[in-house]
């Protein structure tokens, strides 16, 4: 099975509230890895390494806004190989950045100019989608625009399974279309009611097991468990999409 890693904004409050008790609590739950949203303990990268390392958890990836990326990449990236980490990610698109498709080919070219100094520095770097990167705009879709203008070799795509369904696309066909260029996917399940809310894995309308087969099939490094918000509460949330992807044989 592909390693898994869970997104730590999905246990953002846990997290403020006690760092190091709620990633032991993630470690024996069974995940592998974490992908950073921010938050650090306040401990630098060396230590935070140590104590990673030291409660079985690997750095699988790292979310870093645009704006750091485009300012403070070299901080970013002595960050990550402190931790070992080989993934940096672009997670977000403001929207005063996003009002027209000249503005996404501007950002293609900024994504093309982070992820040539993120490969000299042998870190892979992907750009995560919502669900607005997948609705028309002027007559494109933003993330076919950003995939086109963007160099295969520097941009990767992270995939977030969720919010391309909540665009009212097929998961399975933009896996195939991010074929190759396509290190990371994010899982999530979606409610079978009208809302479409964010759900634990297994218990939703997402088909995640022909998502976990693709993935497999394209040879992708880390499936990444987030839940954006939960009804009940977070870390039971991430405990229960770990088991059923535990009981699943792919």
């Amino acid at each position: 099975m592909t390693n898994t890693a869970l997104q730590l904004y999905t246990l953002r409050k846990e997290l403020e509230e006690d760092f190091e008790g709620t990633l032991h609590q993630v470690s024996r739950m069974g995940y592998r890895g974490i992908e950073l949203a921010g938050n650090t303990g306040g401990m630098s990268a060396e230590a935070l390494h140590v104590f990673l390392k030291q409660i079985h958890l690997e750095t699988a990836s790292m979310h870093v806004s645009l704006e750091e990326l485009e300012t403070n990449s070299s901080y970013h990236i002595d960050f990550a190989h402190a931790l070992g980490c080989r993934h940096i990610v672009c997670p977000y698109l403001e929207p005063e950045k996003r009002r027209s498709i000249q503005q996404y080919k501007e950002l293609a070219a900024s994504l093309n100019r982070i992820g040539e100094t993120c490969r000299k520095e042998g870190i892979t770097f992907s750009y995560h989608n919502h669900d607005f990167e997948l609705v028309a705009l002027e007559g494109e879709l933003p993330l076919s625009v950003i995939m086109e203008n963007t160099d295969p070799k520097l941009v990767m795509i992270e995939l977030d399974t969720y919010w391309v369904q909540k665009a009212g696309e097929d998961p399975l066909v933009w896996m195939d279309r991010c074929k190759n260029r396509m290190q990371l996917v994010h899982l999530k399940d979606m409610t079978r009611d009208e809302e479409g809310f964010f759900a634990e894995l297994g218990t939703g309308r997402m088909d995640i097991e022909a998502i976990l087969k693709q993935a497999k099939q394209q040879e992708v490094a880390w499936q990444i468990v987030e839940q954006d918000e939960s009804r009940g509460e977070p870390i039971e949330s991430v405990k229960e999409s770990l088991q059923y992807l535990h009981q699943l044989s792919i």
